[in-house]
């Protein structure tokens, strides 16, 4: 295998495609700019998820008596361990990756590489020529042109994740994933929150029923949630900063010690050098076909930086894709994306949703099992939420959404029964352990056809 194989960007896509082109045979080149794993694992999802974890330990210690347990201490968040303990666990993934890709026989190349034609670039002085290429960039927090944005306290997730002391108020722009995420976590913490989103609606990707239920559950945790409100200008005024926008109800203003902008993500496409190609950018980000090739061959785009899912999961699956599909083997990729919200309680969701079925003009069935009616959800004292699956007319699963404990493992079974195309006959004679959350989807399942024995029938 003489060909040549480069790869920008160590994030998951990069690096997941480099071990699985070291395990093919291939001798992989690794150009990363800052740290192996990407935004996902030093200033994303990991990190987040630490904090998370923090708060709901945090969270649990708020209701111990519903438990009976008798505590008389008080329970304080100690930011200095928090975040030793979050740096921790990043490290020690970092480390376990580097030593992956040296298992794999990657070189590691760090430093910013420039492309200076179609198949030759230009990294710390060197000039690298290759046969194929992978561009993972992935992607950096967007900033919108709202009126006084660079004053200080305004501020991205990343600078969020690693704060110094818990702010008393925080206001964020943008109900999006992310937005809800921190917005959980710092309430938590003890943090006032209040989300403003553009749309109608927060989390606008995930089901609207889920989004419905959730509502007053923000609310009862004391998270301000304003829709449809047009941030025009933030000020800054006696310490605390003043976010002034346009909603149903006019001019409205809200003041927090920190903003968080959290409306989106954008491709990382800025000094790579595209001008000197033929490859071509758009809006989204680099336009690649089915097999994620841009229009020069040999040059492939994954994860964040080609738009099509700003997900870690979808740019590692692009990842070993492309690495299979350059060793002349195409074995597929999964259809279905499965999407997380770590907020309390949790979101996931893959799938169509009842919004998309029904503008697509699709007949459908749904049923729905609250985990209110499930043991071990009950002994854990997480009853709320449910898990909501939707079918076709002949019971082929289309879609599973869910709101509960533990919602982003359940979710996974769902994955399974759409990508397989999975019908309720299918998943009839599988037999869940008892008591398990997982209990929750087969009833769910089952009340499809009106088979379900521990829940009274909601179907439609």
């Amino acid at each position: 295998m003489n060909e040549k194989i480069v790869i920008i960007g160590g994030g998951p896509g990069g690096y997941v495609a480099a071990i699985r082109l070291g395990q093919l045979g291939f001798k992989t080149i690794l150009i990363e700019q800052e740290r192996i794993g990407g935004v996902c694992l030093n200033k994303g999802c990991i990190p987040t998820k630490a904090l998370y974890k923090s708060a709901e330990v945090l969270n649990t210690t708020k209701k111990l008596e519903s438990y009976g347990i008798d505590f008389t201490g008080e329970t304080v968040l100690n930011v200095e361990k928090t975040q030793s303990r979050k740096n921790q666990i990043v490290d020690t993934l970092v480390s376990g990756i580097e030593q992956l890709l040296h298992a794999s026989s990657v070189e590691i190349i760090y430093g910013n590489a420039e492309m200076i034609d179609n198949y030759s670039l230009t990294v710390n002085g060197e000039v690298i020529s290759f046969d194929n290429l992978i561009i993972a960039t992935g992607s950096s927090s967007f900033i919108p042109p709202i009126k006084g944005v660079e004053n200080k306290g305004v501020i991205t997730s990343t600078e969020l994740l690693n704060f110094e002391k818990v702010p008393e108020t925080l206001v964020i722009v943008g109900g999006g994933v992310i937005g809800m995420e921190f917005a959980g976590i710092f309430t938590s913490f003890g943090t006032k929150v209040t989300v403003l989103e553009a749309l109608p609606t927060i989390l606008p990707a995930m089901d609207g029923e889920l989004v419905k239920r959730m509502k007053p559950i923000l609310k009862k945790k004391g998270i301000e949630v304003m829709t449809s409100v047009m941030v025009n200008e933030i000020t800054s005024e006696n310490g605390l900063l003043k976010v002034k926008m346009t909603g149903k109800q006019g001019e409205i203003e809200v003041a927090g010690e920190n903003v968080l902008i959290s409306t989106g993500r954008k491709a990382n496409v800025l000094g790579l050098g595209l001008e000197h190609t033929d490859i071509i950018l758009e809006r989204k980000g680099i336009k690649v076909d089915e097999h994620f090739m841009t229009n020069v061959n040999g040059v492939y785009a994954i994860g964040d930086v080609n738009g099509i899912w700003q997900l870690a999961h979808a740019a590692s699956a692009q990842g070993e894709y492309v690495a299979e599909l350059i060793a002349g083997e195409d074995k597929g990729i999964g259809k279905f994306i499965p999407g997380c919200v770590f907020m309390f309680p949790e979101m996931a969701s893959v799938g169509y949703t009842e919004e998309q079925l029904k503008e697509q003009g699709v007949s459908y069935k749904v049923s729905k099992s609250l985990f209110g009616g499930n043991a071990k959800a009950m002994t854990m004292g997480e009853g709320e939420g449910i898990i909501k699956v939707i079918s076709d007319e002949d019971y082929k699963i289309l879609g599973v959404h869910i709101i509960g404990p533990h919602a982003s493992d359940l979710i996974h079974e769902g994955l399974l029964a759409c990508e397989k195309g999975m019908t309720v006959d299918d998943l009839k004679t599988v037999i869940h352990a008892h008591p398990t959350l997982s209990e929750n989807f087969y009833e769910s399942v089952m009340g499809l056809k009106g088979e379900a024995i521990h829940m009274i029938q909601l179907r439609r």
